[in-house]
């Protein structure tokens, strides 16, 4: 599920899929701004039928906060 989510990423943001590590996030994508970040969680709920609380969104600082986020909501997520 690690790709899945770094091509969501990827396509939210319009970047390539080989520029985004765990530490991706608002300070190293450009794109990355509070409009895109709630069109990445839309997309994020969709792909994965979940949906967020309010405090995981505020909380996601990272790629890899997304995935612990995912994590929670029981979607199998390699490390």
């Amino acid at each position: 599920m690690t790709d899945s989510v770094y091509e969501i990423v990827a396509k939210v943001f319009a970047i390539s899929i080989n520029d985004i590590t765990d530490q991706s996030g608002p300070e190293n994508i450009e794109s990355w701004d509070s409009f895109n970040g709630l069109v990445l969680v839309d997309e994020l709920e969709n792909f994965f039928k979940i949906k967020f609380s309010i405090s995981e969104i505020t909380d996601v600082k990272t790629v890899a906060d997304i995935k612990r986020h995912l994590k929670n909501h029981d979607v199998i997520v390699d490390e």
